[in-house]
């Protein structure tokens, strides 16, 4: 009783009319004279003819462009950084160099001029020390032989 029919309805069941529908094909339109205008201001209208002779017009729908890329330096930005530091490296070494070679040089003036100073206050007290001739300051005391008789200094 309930078994399906060739439409997929079960059996028994009043069906309704179908109702076709023929598409009608658009007249083609007249148009107006043509006025010249840029080309990227209007897009392109297409007309496809189909399988069943019917002309269809509308709108071609362009594949999106992809935004363009902005255009790659001929070097990275890494690489530039990297060369900048080693610039800076090297400057930053000939400043060190520069500095060593400077703390060297006062250290050997310093110790120049100790060595001078030494040499110079030595040589003062050395002469004034053998300075021959001169009172030197303080008491003098002249030791004469003595001569003891009987035990009774005689001096």
């Amino acid at each position: 009783m309930n078994e399906p029919t060739a439409y997929g309805r079960p059996a028994g069941h009043a069906t309704a009319a179908v109702e076709v529908h023929t598409p009608t094909p658009l007249a083609p339109a007249h148009t107006g004279p043509l006025v010249p205008m840029h080309p990227g201001a209007i897009p392109s209208v297409a007309s496809i003819v189909l399988p069943d002779g019917r002309v269809v017009t509308g709108y071609a729908i362009s594949p999106t462009q992809p935004e363009p890329l902005a255009a790659k330096p001929a070097v990275s930005r890494a690489a530039v950084n990297v060369a900048l530091g080693g610039v800076g490296f090297l400057a930053v070494c000939g400043g060190l160099l520069l500095l060593t070679t400077f703390v060297t040089a006062l250290t050997a003036l310093i110790t120049q001029l100790i060595t001078l100073a030494a040499v110079i206050f030595g040589g003062y007290v050395a002469v004034q020390i053998f300075k021959p001739g001169e009172a030197k300051g303080g008491n003098t005391f002249h030791i004469r032989k003595a001569v003891f008789k009987r035990n009774h200094f005689n001096g």
